[in-house]
């Protein structure tokens, strides 16, 4: 039986642990099939914030341009789609469900930007610049074009892996986005619109931002800039000041201005080792729905008849969960509180998820809950997260 405390939606955040979708259909500008448009795109420690390569050069980003640039790309996909029969003549004509009639096709094609990570062709790019397409081309700076092969794409990310028949490609330096701070240089080389190699520069505007704060994948901690970001940048490398790639351009906030999110180099990398390993991504789950503890909340709880009582009123309660589930299994209940996993404090939901992604499928993970006003110590297991349907 599916163990759940019964709360009007208002009042909960959900963040669900059981599932998790990626950011193409909840961001504006997301679709890489338009007819006339291209495919759009932790708290950490203090560390010593990297310098520029030459500071004294004012050209240091056209330098870094003729670096990189080069092992940018273009990724034209197109699909075939069936056009709907409007004529109201047609059942006349031709007798109703004629089902050997074909359908009219028309093609949608799409335009993104990608990055060459191996000299011999294999080539970084977002999920959806790919998704559902028929045939993929990869189009280099020099003009040569070579036809791709998708090796593998993760919607939950919203990163893909593609490989083109090619030897001694230009290639980027993936560099170290867990050591971004606010402020550094960023640059993006991308095809926004269109129009190829097109060179942006700004700043990073913040680190470890969740999908869950602008309707994107709870599971990924986005690197947020104010570098300019349109349709057609989506898959295209986010730079830093040492020419070396620390992102993956994948999303904009339609109608805002200076705010677009980069996969974080170190995740796209992770992910893109598994596409390549094995095709497809586990990504590890518990099977929980949770929110985060409010007065209004704990009062909402705290009146209904059962046997739960929350006596705080901050931190993360579970809502919910799923039988047969990593977390029913570990015995989890609906009405915990996550105080901590593994050893560190939890207060937000987000923690939650951040900490379920970063664990190996099968390795414990130890919580402390409060269950009505006790502490109680769990070892749950997460398990790959099952495949939805539709």
């Amino acid at each position: 039986m599916n163990s759940s405390l019964k709360l009007p939606l208002s009042l909960i955040a959900f963040a669900a642990i059981s599932a998790s979708t990626g950011c193409t259909n909840l961001l504006p500008n997301k679709n890489a099939f338009e007819q006339s448009a291209s495919a759009e795109p932790k708290q950490i420690s203090q560390v010593e914030a990297p310098r520029l390569s030459n500071p004294s050069a004012p050209d240091y980003v056209a330098d870094i341009v003729a670096q990189v640039g080069p092992a940018v790309v273009r990724i034209d996909s197109s699909r075939a789609v069936e056009q709907p029969l409007n004529n109201p003549d047609f059942g006349s004509l031709f007798g109703q469900g004629r089902q050997e009639q074909e359908q009219p096709q028309r093609v949608q094609r799409g335009t993104g930007s990608g990055f060459i990570t191996s000299s011999d062709g294999r080539i970084f790019t977002n999920a959806h610049v790919v998704a559902g397409a028929d045939t993929v081309s990869v189009v280099l700076k020099d003009g040569r074009r070579f036809k791709g092969e998708v090796v593998g794409s993760d919607e939950t990310t919203d990163v893909a892996v593609i490989k083109i028949d090619a030897t001694g490609l230009p290639t980027v330096k993936l560099g170290d986005s867990d050591r971004l701070l606010p402020g550094q240089a960023a640059i993006a080389i991308g095809n926004p619109l269109g129009l190829d190699n097109t060179v942006t520069q700004g700043i990073i505007s913040a680190t470890g931002r969740s999908g869950a704060d602008f309707g994107g994948s709870s599971r990924v901690n986005f690197i947020q800039t104010d570098t300019a970001i349109n349709p057609g940048n989506s898959g295209g490398p986010l730079i830093n000041s040492k020419g070396e790639v620390i992102g993956m351009n994948t999303a904009i906030i339609q109608g805002a201005s200076g705010i677009g999110f980069a996969v974080p180099i170190a995740t796209a990398q992770r992910v893109a080792d598994q596409l390549v390993t094995s095709g497809k991504v586990d990504h590890p789950y518990l099977g929980i729905q949770m929110a985060e503890l409010t007065p209004e909340l704990r009062e909402q709880i705290n009146r209904r008849e059962g046997n739960v009582r929350v006596e705080q009123d901050q931190g993360v309660i579970v809502l919910a969960v799923q039988p047969n589930s990593p977390a029913a299994q570990g015995e989890l209940k609906a009405g915990d509180v996550i105080e901590t996993i593994n050893g560190a404090a939890v207060q937000a939901s987000k923690q939650v998820q951040q900490q379920v992604e970063s664990t190996k499928i099968g390795d414990p993970l130890q919580l402390t809950v409060k269950r009505n006003g006790q502490s109680v110590n769990l070892t749950v297991k997460p398990a790959p997260m099952p495949q939805q349907n539709g």
